[in-house]
């Protein structure tokens, strides 16, 4: 996500460049109808689980096809989770790259603040985790189940409520959920393989280096002929996705992997002729992610979800025990915590402050946000108590509620921030001069002029 280079001090950059927001508002429109549909799905899933018909369901999630030499012999719930979801997480492998290459990633200081919160966003849910699940040893390998954050199903919640948030706090939100992702990846990659078979993941390395090859020297062909990419580089990535299954680590690897692959930027030679054009990486996000946020993450929630309730005894038994306390606590409380915490020591020690339009309640918001843990949630509970315990339903039955319990508390919170914001909105709208480009933007750039430094001017005209 680039933008313009923040100012001394200044933890937010104060507007950034016109065409970063409407990148990221673009971004976040395509979640948000991806969030929608993942909610739906969820909710369909929980009331065909325990309907008269769920036998049925059960069923249809159990059913299995596939290669079995190959380790390729699975269930439609294994499929989605290890297989739709390869393509979620190839979409989060562009947007690490595009971050780390030409994003807010690339530069420390407007990286450092985002980066620490999702850090401290992951290690308090973790702790207070443990903390509530401390006297339960067979509970202990959950930790890692609140750490996640499901940042389509929070943009979800924030087209319900109809929020106005300012474009600073909605790229420090976006830019969290991707470091949060990066971290739920290393945690599923160390600590959910048991066992490594070493010749299927040499191949599968290797097939990576010829996929990415291939994209690198071929990124101006793939970029004008969308059918290319269909028929080579998707075969060569489903070779390297069912390598990296068959040697024992979490095929979603492959996809993040896969990911990394695609160059963000154009060669050298050409970015003179092409410099308005979007690189390879963008493409792939703009031509895939539709296929994310509309098929392949419903689905896996559609599978994941559909938990047995009980009925009224269930529910009791459910809410009683410690592991659903663990988890709502860790997600509901934990998560605004770290990353509150987090981001207040960080911009103490830089001595680094807030976009003078936010204030720290709106901060609460975010974490609130961020405490829907849901898509990587759910994987990674699938990953933690085998299917059939009782551990494994009570989990999702908890990530669940933590989730609803925390888009609530958020919607509330924000909600009572939204004339604020669309204040805000509407007064960075003004397009005086009739260019186009709101007026708020070229001050902006004006404001920053070397020769003046109108930093206090800037900060005394908002």
């Amino acid at each position: 996500m680039a933008q313009s280079p923040p100012q001394t001090g200044s933890t937010f950059p104060e507007y950034g460049s016109y065409r970063e927001a409407g990148r990221i508002t673009t971004l976040l429109r395509k979640e948000t109808v991806g969030g929608m549909l993942l909610v739906v799905a969820a909710i369909v899933a929980i009331i065909w689980a325990n309907s008269p018909w769920s036998d049925a369901y059960v069923a249809l999630r159990d059913f299995e096809f596939g290669y079995e030499p190959w380790h390729l012999k699975l269930s439609l719930g294994t499929w989605a989770a290890d297989g739709l979801l390869a393509i979620f997480f190839f979409l989060v492998g562009l947007e690490l790259k595009r971050e780390f290459v030409a994003g807010d990633l690339r530069s420390f200081r407007s990286a450092v603040v985002p980066i620490v919160a999702a850090a401290g966003g992951v290690l308090v849910p973790a702790l207070i985790y443990t903390a509530v699940a401390a006297q339960r040893p067979e509970l202990h390998h959950g930790w890692a189940i609140p750490t996640a954050t499901d940042i389509a199903f929070a943009v979800a919640v924030l087209a319900i409520i109809g929020s106005h948030l300012p474009p600073a706090l909605r790229i420090f939100l976006l830019t969290l959920a991707v470091v949060d992702d990066l971290l739920a990846i290393s945690i599923i990659a160390v600590f959910y393989t048991d066992h490594i078979e070493v010749v299927p993941l040499v191949l599968a390395v290797a097939v990576i280096l010829v996929y990415g090859m291939l994209a690198q020297r071929f990124r101006v062909f793939f970029s004008r002929h969308a059918s290319a990419a269909w028929c080579i580089l998707l075969p060569v990535g489903a070779v390297a996705w069912a390598l990296m299954h068959a040697s024992g680590i979490h095929a979603t690897i492959a996809g993040v992997l896969l990911g990394f692959a695609i160059p963000v930027l154009h060669r050298k030679g050409a970015r003179d002729d092409r410099s308005s054009a979007p690189g390879l990486a963008e493409e792939f996000e703009h031509r895939f992610r539709p296929i994310s946020a509309g098929f392949a993450v419903p689905v896996f929630a559609f599978f994941a979800a559909g938990v047995s309730l009980g009925g009224a005894d269930g529910l009791r038994e459910a809410f009683t025990h410690p592991l659903t306390f663990a988890i709502m606590a860790a997600l509901v409380i934990g998560k605004p915590i770290g990353i509150l915490a987090s981001t207040w020591l960080t911009t103490k020690v830089l001595r680094a402050r807030l976009d003078p339009d936010l204030r720290w309640i709106d901060m609460v918001g975010v974490g609130l946000l961020a405490g829907i843990g849901f898509t990587v949630s759910l994987l990674i509970a699938e990953l933690t108590f085998a299917p059939g315990t009782e551990e494994h339903d009570i989990a999702k039955v908890a990530i669940l509620s933590a989730s609803v319990v925390a888009a609530v508390l958020a919607s509330l919170l924000l909600g009572s921030r939204n004339r604020r914001y669309r204040r805000m909105a509407l007064r960075d709208a003004v397009d005086e001069d009739g260019d186009g480009i709101p007026d708020v933007y070229q001050r902006n750039r004006e404001d920053r002029a070397p020769e003046t430094d109108g930093r206090a001017d800037a900060a005394s005209d908002r």
